[in-house]
């Protein structure tokens, strides 16, 4: 299996960065391959430009994507597995892979123009990729809240919804969102243990592809 991860934070220090570390180990152990597009370190240009705006707000896909554009979206055809691992920032993405998706999901690429037919609308009405369809595709992100304090308050169900429905759509068959959440808490020995279990959690994430 393949696996291909796009991962959004400034520090490896981070605990996210840590849980990155982990899956791959999980990968690796498995016997799995993988990429990585590591965005804050690639510098990776988030701004979708006047250049980019007309290709897609103009529908032509026959128009060359850019050159790093190119390069992310041949990393995702050529695995078999996407991973989307972030730290969560005012109840989404940092803005960077806001942009990547801004960016990547390109016309001709993530959905065709022109004159769509029923079957190219999903049951929720967005457009049906055109793309590969992936086995699946996990959403990985930490968070100072537990998944039950966000699900309390519809942050997670709203984050839930913008990843895997829209984001994701229909362009993986099998589509997780996961939430490694509470990190704020104020027991050192609790949170020690919540992380213990998060990097394990990871890790078979990881190992255990099928």
């Amino acid at each position: 299996m393949h696996v291909h991860i796009v991962f959004a934070h400034p520090s490896h220090e981070s605990f996210t960065g840590r849980l990155l570390d982990t899956l791959v180990k999980g990968l690796d152990d498995a016997g799995h391959t993988h990429t990585i597009s590591d965005l804050y370190a690639m510098n990776f240009n988030p701004v979708l430009d006047p250049e980019g705006y007309l290709r897609e707000s103009r529908l032509m896909a026959d128009v060359p994507v850019p050159a790093d554009v190119a390069a992310e979206q041949a990393k995702l055809e050529a695995a078999d597995v996407w991973v989307f691992l972030y730290t969560v920032w005012w109840s989404d993405c940092p803005a960077i892979l806001k942009g990547w998706f801004d960016r990547v999901w390109t016309v001709g690429y993530a959905y065709e123009p022109g004159h769509l037919k029923a079957k190219d609308i999903s049951a929720e009405g967005q457009i049906v990729s055109q793309q590969k369809i992936v086995q699946q595709a996990f959403v990985l992100c930490t968070a100072g809240h537990s998944e039950e304090e966000l699900r309390s308050t519809g942050l997670y169900q709203g984050m839930e919804a913008v990843m895997l429905t829209d984001r994701i759509s229909t362009r993986a068959t099998d589509r997780q969102f996961i939430v490694f959440g509470g990190s704020t808490t104020t027991d050192p020995e609790v949170w020690a243990a919540l992380r213990q279990s998060q990097m394990d959690r990871a890790y078979h994430l990881g190992y255990d592809l099928v």
